[in-house]
């Protein structure tokens, strides 16, 4: 069984995955590229305002996984 992707690589793949280009992606939304480039190459996080706005342009939807989860986690 391969290991679970966490949702910053998962965000990633989608956005690679876009038909989109990312400079469309950052015009339409509006904010740096260099933001969405820093991300992509694992150099920074996304603010929260800015991960919903990607989720809500890629058209993607957050699942939560089945199975137990370990307290403190």
């Amino acid at each position: 069984m391969g290991r679970k992707l966490e949702f910053s690589e998962q965000l990633r793949r989608h956005i690679d995955a876009s038909p989109m280009s990312r400079y469309r992606i950052c015009l339409d939304l509006g904010f740096s590229e260099s933001v969405l480039s820093r991300f992509m190459a694992q150099k920074v996080g996304l603010s929260m305002a800015t991960i919903d706005a990607l989720v809500n342009k890629l058209d993607l939807e957050l699942v939560a996984r089945k199975g137990k989860r370990k307290r403190g986690s």
